[in-house]
């Protein structure tokens, strides 16, 4: 063979790898198991990061028979998780922290969240924002973080209804204080728990439905007239109904009534077993309907930590129970939840009798529609192949593998 001939043979098997390792990189993955919608059997096909295919398929293997395939969980109220916290200082906040949070909830199934600051010193909000900015671009994390959620500082300063938030921290809304917060994130907060009776509210409620801000009812003491009003301004939703709320209220002047009565709030609600009794549970869904109804965690960085006593950003004492709940003693309230809305999808189930294509729509759906995040949500062509699948035993929802804009991120030992 001449020298030139055992060249020409070198690059084109050279081109060939080439050809057949790109093939690889782009070639069109397939994923089979249970519609969420229906329980059939379905075979999902995704290239490019996207959906490309969904059709029925005759039956499954013995390892996907009893698996079920649905759009990636959506958490609109994420404060931390795994030691990892957003906004609570305690600690400097890092890119890693936030890639070791991400990582956690994928293995929840949470395949889309907000990383969520609550009431706190100013210069901390301003720092932590324009960090998570920088996480957001982050390409490793996948678009898992679409924009954040401030929770406060404009809410209630009564007891009960402020919640863990701290009482020094608590003002009425500044818009010009506001829009260095929305700066520093790079113009990603998506949406801010608002109080609507505090002084400045209403006006705070439109400017922020003007940039296309959601606004979220919470943390307050409102009368009906103030939560119409604010309705009408612009607010879109209630943050976490149920809690954030005094232990001892009105029978018939409260803030529970009128959120639930104005057809044009959404509500968000905690289903850790914890938050809220399963009584609540069925009547705020059936109130607004699983079309309304979202399903968040408010989990905070005690998830994934041991029992015992941890410290608050001001130092006092919160207590992480055996059974998950993290409670404040000065209050007498909770203080955030120690479980991801997987735990959620189940107990909404066992709790309201809803199916678990209702179930999913709470946990995803929904909160994809009102947060214009078009792109996911549900199991579509065209949409990003954001994935989980699950078993579902005795209402637990067991995560085996994950996938992120096509990429699997999370897969369980079996």
């Amino acid at each position: 063979m001449s020298y030139f001939s055992e060249k020409l043979n070198r690059v084109v098997l050279l081109s060939l790898f080439c050809f057949f390792v790109a093939g690889s990189l782009y070639a069109q993955q397939k994923i089979e198991g249970l519609s969420y919608i229906d329980g059939k059997p379905i075979s999902v096909e995704i290239k490019d990061g996207k959906i490309t295919r969904i059709e029925s398929v005759d039956g499954l293997t013995p390892e996907n028979k009893n698996k079920y395939i649905a759009p990636g969980l959506i958490d609109n109220q994420v404060n931390g998780f795994k030691g990892v916290t957003f906004g609570f200082g305690g600690g400097d906040l890092t890119l890693e922290d936030v890639t070791t949070a991400t990582k956690a909830l994928w293995e929840r199934g949470v395949t889309t969240y907000f990383p969520t600051l609550v009431t706190s010193d100013h210069k901390l909000l301003l720092k932590n924002f324009s960090i998570l900015a920088k996480a957001k671009e982050d390409k490793a994390l996948l678009g898992s973080i679409p924009g954040f959620h401030l929770e406060g500082p404009y809410i209630s300063s009564i007891d009960g209804f402020r919640g863990a938030h701290a009482l020094k921290y608590v003002k009425e809304p500044d818009w010009e204080e506001f829009m260095e917060l929305y700066e520093a994130s790079n113009e990603n907060i998506l949406t801010v728990t608002v109080a609507p009776e505090i002084e400045g509210a209403m006006d705070f409620i439109k400017k922020c439905n003007n940039k296309g801000i959601v606004v979220s009812l919470g943390h307050h003491n409102g009368n009906a007239q103030q939560i119409n009003e604010a309705v009408e301004n612009g607010a879109k939703t209630c943050t976490h109904l149920g809690n954030g709320c005094a232990n001892m209220i009105n029978r018939h002047d409260n803030p529970l009534w009128p959120q639930l009565a104005n057809e044009n709030l959404m509500i968000s609600i905690i289903c850790d077993g914890f938050h809220l009794r399963p009584e609540e549970i069925k009547v705020f869904t059936r109130a607004k309907g699983y079309d309304k109804t979202i399903i968040t965690s408010d989990v905070t960085k005690f998830a994934g930590l041991e029992p015992g006593i941890y410290k608050n950003m001001i130092g006092d004492d919160l207590e992480l129970t055996a059974d998950g709940i993290v409670q404040y003693p000065a209050q007498k309230v909770l203080a955030g939840s120690a479980s991801a809305i997987n735990k959620g999808v189940g107990h909404v189930m066992k709790v309201t009798g809803c199916s678990l294509a209702d179930a999913i729509k709470m946990a995803s759906t929904n909160s994809a529609k009102l947060y214009g995040l078009t792109d996911r949500g549900t199991l579509g062509v065209g949409k990003r192949a954001d994935l989980v699948v699950f078993t579902l035993d005795d209402y637990k929802m067991d995560v085996k593998r994950t996938y992120v804009k096509g990429k699997l991120v999370y897969s369980s030992p079996e």
